[in-house]
C-alpha cells in the first residue's frame, strides 16, 4: 500500500476537511484580532499598546511569537527541497539555532532593558538616542530594516497562495469580483486580507497571540511529518538503512568549495546571517515586549531545543526521506523534480498528501489538511510580524522627523494605512509576478535580505557592550555595509553590469562565503576608521546609557 502511494499521481481526496479546518483556523485568528483590540489600554498609550502590546508578554508568547517570526513558511518549503536535492549539506543550516539563541539571550536581552528604561519602539529609536538623532542615521537604519522586511512578506505571500492552491487541488479556478482566478491567486487575495485585518485590529498583541496558535500548529506539523517519513519507510532502522544504502555518497557527504552548499559558505551563513535574522526589526520589537529579562533567557532556552528537534524531524528527516520515497527526475534545464514534475520544494506536501492518509488511518485526511493549514500558518505569522515591524519603522522614523506633534493614536492609525498599503503591493507583486520578472527579482533580492539587515550588527555591539563609536562611524559603516552587499548578485548586475571584474570577483566571494559577512567586514573596518578620526558622544551621555542597561538586569 506505502509502495502504492508513493507512485500514485493523484493523491487521496481530502474531501471537505480542508474547508472545515481552515474555516476554524481564520475564525479563530479573527477572534485573536478583535480580543486584542477590545484589550488595548487608553488612547494615549496607543502607539506602545499596538506596537509592543504593553510591554508585558509572557514566557510562553515570547518563546513562540520569536520562533513562529523566525521559521518561515518560505523556509518549511524550501529547506526540505534543498536536503532532497543535495542531500546532509544543507543541513547544516540548522546551525544557526543555537547562534540565533545566543543572539537572543546576550543581545535580545540588553536591547529589552534599555528599550524598557528608555521607551524604545524601533530599532531607530536606540541606535538614534545613542549616536545622537541625525536623519541620515534614521533614514539608513529604516532603509536597513526595509530591505529585510519587503522581500519577506512578498514570499511568504507567495508561499501561502501555492499552499492554498495544493490544499484545495480539486479546484482549478475561482470567481472573484465576476473574474476567473486560479486558487493560488485567490489565496494569496485571501491570506492577505486576513492577515492584514487581524494586523489592523489587534497590533502586536493580536500578531503575538495568532503567532502562538500558528506556532503550535507548525511545531506539531513538523514533528509529524518526520514520523510520517520513518513510518513509511518501516521505522527508525529502516529509515536509516535505506537512506544509507539507497542514497549516493555524494548525498551524505558535505560538498568542497565552490559547491551550492559547501561548508565555508554554509559555516558564514549561519554566524552571520542568523544574528541578522535576531536584530532585523520585527525581532526587535519582541524584545522591547517581553515582561523581564527572565522572560526573554528562558525564551531563547526554548529557541534553542524545540526549534532545533522540530527541524531534524520536519527538515532533515523529510529531505532525506522523501529522496528515497519519491526517485527524482531530471528536467530539461537539469534542474532536478519529484516524479510528478512538482519542483523540489513541493516535497514536504507530497509525504503527508501521500502518507498521512496510510499512517494515520481516517483521522490522517484530518491531519493533512491541519498541516498544510500550518505551513499556511508559517507564512501568516512570519508575514503578519513583518508587516507589522514595517508600520512601526515608517511611522516613527519617518513620519514623526516629519510631523513631530503628531500623537500616538495619530501615528497608529497611520501605522494601520501602511499596513494596508504594503499588504496590497505584496499581494499585487506575488500575483503578477507568476507571469514575469517581477517576482524573479523579488526571490533573488530575498537571498540578501538577510545580508542587508546584518549590517546593523557593528553598531549594536558597540553600543550594547563598548560605546566607543562615533555617529560619523556609524553612518559611514552603515552605508560602507549596505553599498557592499549592493554589489553583489543578483544586484551587482543592475549596478555594474553582466561583465567587469569587479563583479567576477563578488559573484566568486558570493560561492564561498555568506553576503552579510562580506558586508560587515567592510563595515565593521570603515566603521572603526571613521570613529578614530571622529568625535564619540560625549562621556555623559555614554555613561548614562551604560547605566540604564544595567538598570534592568
Amino acid at each position: 500500500m506505502l509502495e502504492f502511494l508513493a507512485t500514485t499521481e493523484t493523491p487521496p481526496s481530502l474531501g471537505a476537511w480542508p474547508y472545515i479546518v481552515l474555516t476554524f483556523y481564520l475564525v479563530g485568528l479573527l477572534s485573536l484580532g478583535v480580543i486584542s483590540l477590545l484589550r488595548s489600554r487608553r488612547a494615549d498609550q496607543a502607539e506602545t499598546d499596538y506596537y509592543l502590546a504593553g510591554r508585558g508578554q509572557g514566557v510562553m508568547v515570547t518563546s513562540l511569537t520569536i520562533m513562529a517570526t523566525y521559521f518561515s513558511g518560505f523556509a518549511i518549503l524550501t529547506f526540505p527541497g534543498w536536503i532532497y536535492e543535495g542531500g546532509i549539506a544543507p543541513m547544516l543550516y540548522a546551525l544557526n539555532l543555537p547562534v540565533a539563541a545566543a543572539a537572543i539571550y546576550l543581545l535580545g536581552n540588553r536591547i529589552r532593558r534599555i528599550g524598557r528604561k528608555r521607551g524604545y519602539i524601533t530599532p531607530a529609536d536606540m541606535i538614534t538616542d545613542y549616536y545622537g538623532d541625525s536623519p541620515w542615521v534614521r533614514i539608513l537604519v529604516a532603509l536597513t530594516g526595509a530591505l529585510y522586511v519587503i522581500p519577506y512578506v512578498v514570499m511568504q505571500v507567495k508561499a501561502g497562495g501555492l499552499l492554498a492552491d495544493g490544499l484545495f487541488r480539486e479546484v482549478e479556478q475561482i470567481t472573484m469580483f465576476g473574474q476567473q482566478v486560479s486558487m493560488e491567486d485567490f489565496g494569496v487575495c485571501a491570506l492577505s486580507l486576513v492577515t492584514v485585518v487581524y494586523v489592523i485590529i489587534g497590533g502586536m498583541r493580536s500578531v503575538a497571540w495568532t503567532d502562538v496558535m500558528q506556532g503550535i500548529i507548525l511545531l506539531t506539523a513538523m514533528l509529524l511529518s518526520g514520523i510520517a517519513v520513518i513510518y513509511a519507510l518501516e521505522g527508525p532502522s529502516g529509515y536509516f538503512s535505506k537512506v544509507s544504502s539507497e542514497l549516493s555518497g555524494e548525498l551524505l557527504t558535505v560538498a568542497e568549495a565552490p559547491g551550492k552548499h559547501n561548508a565555508w559558505k554554509l559555516l558564514t551563513f549561519c554566524a552571520f546571517a542568523s544574528l541578522a535574522s535576531i536584530i532585523q526589526p520585527a525581532q526587535w520589537m519582541r524584545f522591547y515586549a517581553a515582561r523581564d529579562s527572565a522572560t526573554l533567557r528562558r525564551s531563547a532556552i526554548a529557541f534553542s531545543t524545540i526549534l532545533p528537534i522540530c527541524f531534524i524531524f520536519g527538515v532533515f528527516l523529510v529531505g532525506l526521506g522523501g529522496r528515497v520515497l519519491y526517485e527524482p527526475i531530471e528536467a530539461a534545464n537539469g534542474a532536478l523534480r519529484l516524479p510528478g514534475g512538482d519542483k523540489t520544494d513541493q516535497v514536504l506536501i507530497h509525504v503527508i498528501q501521500d502518507y498521512f492518509p496510510v499512517i494515520f488511518g481516517g483521522i490522517g485526511v484530518i491531519l493533512v489538511s491541519l498541516i498544510l493549514v500550518a505551513v499556511m500558518a508559517a507564512s501568516m505569522s512570519t508575514a503578519d510580524s513583518n508587516l507589522h515591524a514595517l508600520s512601526a519603522v515608517a511611522t516613527r522614523d519617518i513620519y514623526r522627523p516629519l510631523r513631530p506633534k503628531s500623537s500616538e493614536g495619530e501615528r497608529a492609525w497611520i501605522g494601520r494605512i501602511v499596513i494596508i498599503v504594503a499588504t496590497l503591493a505584496a499581494a499585487r507583486i506575488a500575483i503578477v509576478g507568476g507571469s514575469s520578472e517581477i517576482l524573479n527579482t523579488i526571490t533573488a533580492f530575498f537571498g540578501l535580505a538577510m545580508a542587508f539587515s546584518a549590517q546593523m550588527l557593528p553598531i549594536t555591539v558597540d553600543l550594547l557592550f563598548f560605546r566607543r563609536g562615533s555617529r560619523a562611524g556609524a553612518i559611514a559603516g552603515l552605508a560602507a555595509g549596505l553599498l557592499t552587499v549592493c554589489l553583489f548578485p543578483p544586484l551587482g548586475k543592475m549596478i555594474l553590469g553582466e561583465t567587469g571584474s569587479l563583479l567576477e570577483g563578488t559573484s566568486n566571494l558570493k560561492a564561498l562565503f555568506d553576503v552579510g559577512m562580506c558586508g560587515i567586514i567592510v563595515n565593521t573596518l570603515v566603521f572603526a576608521f571613521v570613529s578614530r578620526l571622529s568625535s564619540p558622544p560625549d562621556k555623559a551621555h555614554r555613561e548614562a546609557f551604560a547605566r540604564d542597561l544595567r538598570a534592568g538586569s
